[in-house]
């Protein structure tokens, strides 16, 4: 058996609980986008990630907090120690959630029912904060059974009955169905799990491709035969800033692209990995998105071969933003390298000593903080806030 814990509203339950104020009210954290919204923000319906102004439309009283991703980090290494001490197996997912597999502890810590309703007491008495947990055989199961028992609850798919709650969920509930896949199914009168399940696998093929024609057969069926994994990795280090809903000039984009690269090859060259493959992620005004990405004939973790790759994809992207507006842009370096090696180019003697800058001005920010520099086209301009990660040599 395996748990998916999954904390509450995260952001704003620790200021919830950090202000008692606070608390029984609807927070919002965030700035020009809302980050979290509390259960009582989230009753107007408000979501994530939603303009602010959208979201004090919804709900007017909403108090708004700036975020504070140090006290954030904090709580999250709290409740992962106390993970770490229900099982050595533990899957983290994001700062807030993570895969616990306890199938194994049977006769020194009970079942695995008994675990989850331990576990989330020791949360709740050691970091103060309303934790959700999912128990089922799979992990797949698992991470849906949370979802359907929040908020700070516990649901449990017992073994034999993994069907008769999966099938009369909507087709959204899996992995991989997004609004576009989500669309093609329901104009076929597909409308639950249980009518994926139906289906024949050849039909789903045909439907939508061959991998997310087998992936959601073998889903809707409950096959899912990944294991707790505690060595995974993070397969990529991205950053991404929403921009808002208002026009944005070419100049202020590529502004914003190269202030994300900065932050991202600095997180690369914290980790000691390098990357080849360099994806943008789009988010236009009618909400639909676009990723582009081009793989670099050799592993890099150097901030001006990175930026340069990411602006010739955003080039090839103008005409769909001038269509459609941009509301949120992205950067990832993925098929990273695990011990950070590059190669050399000759010749040696006439290559900018480009790594000595980013290793200069690395330094800078470590000693004197992520702000002391700044590219002269963000002075000004502020990206949002950067949400707090496991450690880049962790999993993700």
């Amino acid at each position: 058996m395996i748990l998916h814990a999954d904390l509450d509203s995260f952001y704003a339950s620790v200021e919830q609980r950090d202000e008692p104020a606070l608390r029984g009210r609807p927070v919002l954290v965030g700035g020009g986008v809302v980050l979290a919204a509390s259960y009582e923000a989230k009753a107007f319906g408000v979501t994530t990630p939603m303009s602010l102004s959208r979201a004090r439309a919804l709900c007017p009283h909403a108090i708004v907090v700036p975020p504070r991703m140090s006290a954030y980090t904090r709580a999250s290494r709290l409740v992962f120690e106390i993970f770490d001490d229900t099982t050595p197996i533990v899957e983290p997912l994001s700062i807030d959630e993570a895969f616990l597999d306890v199938d194994g502890l049977r006769k020194i810590r009970g079942t695995p029912v008994e675990i989850a309703h331990r576990l989330r007491a020791e949360v709740r008495e050691r970091a103060g904060l309303p934790i959700t947990v999912g128990v089922a055989g799979t992990k797949f199961l698992a991470k849906v059974a949370s979802g359907a028992g929040k908020p700070d609850g516990l649901l449990v798919v017992p073994p034999g009955e993994e069907l008769a709650f999966l099938h009369p969920l909507p087709v959204e509930k899996l992995w991989g169905v997004g609004p576009v896949t989500a669309t093609k199914l329901r104009e076929r009168q597909i409308h639950t799990v249980g009518h994926v399940a139906r289906i024949g696998e050849a039909a789903l093929v045909s439907m939508l491709g061959g991998h997310a024609g087998r992936h959601l057969h073998a889903l809707a069926h409950n096959r899912d035969p990944r294991r707790v994994n505690t060595g995974h990795r993070r397969g990529s280090i991205g950053a991404q800033c929403a921009l808002g809903r208002h026009s944005h000039s070419e100049d202020e984009v590529e502004a914003t692209l190269a202030a994300l690269v900065d932050r991202v090859t600095r997180r690369m060259r914290r980790a000691h990995r390098a990357g080849r493959t360099v994806t943008i992620r789009l988010r236009f005004g009618d909400y639909t998105r676009a990723t582009r990405s081009r793989s670099l004939l050799k592993a890099t973790m150097g901030t001006e071969a990175i930026l340069r790759t990411a602006e010739g994809l955003l080039r090839e992207a103008r005409p769909l933003i001038a269509e459609r507006g941009l509301t949120l842009v992205g950067v990832a370096v993925s098929n990273l390298d695990g011990e950070g090696n590059v190669q050399m180019e000759l010749p040696f003697d006439t290559t900018p000593d480009r790594d000595g800058l980013d290793a200069a001005m690395d330094k800078i920010k470590e000693r004197f903080g992520a702000d002391s520099l700044r590219r002269a086209a963000m002075i000004g301009r502020d990206l949002s806030p950067s949400v707090p990660l496991l450690s880049d040599g962790d999993s993700g």
